[in-house]
């Protein structure tokens, strides 16, 4: 069965218009449209507890490392080790997403990517709870 020429040209994209209309974007058009998608992406995340439990913890800790670091270097470290948790549990969902959308049935491939997604987030807030554990120690020891 063929379809009537102006349904068949609807149901498929221009040899030459591509698939994504932010591929096209340049400049400031595409620095604001990014701009959404990202803000849209922490939207996204806040709706997952872990992301938003340590984003609750950011707003503390972020404020303190202000504080407790000597320095710039130390102040820099202690936040950034902090957005840097934020950062890897984004990455993490994003890859627990894109492999729930492939299907809900059970793959080995799909728990090892997911395992190592929340390996990741695990590597990370150890990292983070070193360099702060070293702060503390050197301010109060």
């Amino acid at each position: 069965m063929t379809l009537p020429n102006n349904i068949a040209a609807k149901s498929r994209p221009a040899i030459n218009q591509p698939v994504n209309p932010q591929k096209d974007r340049t400049g400031l058009n595409r620095m604001w449209h990014a701009t959404g998608y990202s803000m849209a992406g922490l939207r996204a995340g806040w709706n997952e507890t872990a992301f938003r439990q340590e984003s609750l913890a950011a707003m503390l800790l972020i404020p303190l490392s202000l504080w407790l670091g000597r320095n710039w270097v130390e102040t820099a470290l202690l936040a950034g080790s902090i957005i840097a948790v934020m950062v890897v549990e984004l990455l993490n969902t994003a890859v627990e997403t894109a492999i729930d959308r492939i299907g809900p049935e059970w793959h080995d491939l799909s728990k090892r990517a997911k395992d190592m997604g929340s390996a990741a987030v695990l590597l990370s807030l150890l990292l983070s709870i070193g360099i702060w554990g070293a702060a503390l120690f050197h301010r109060f020891a």
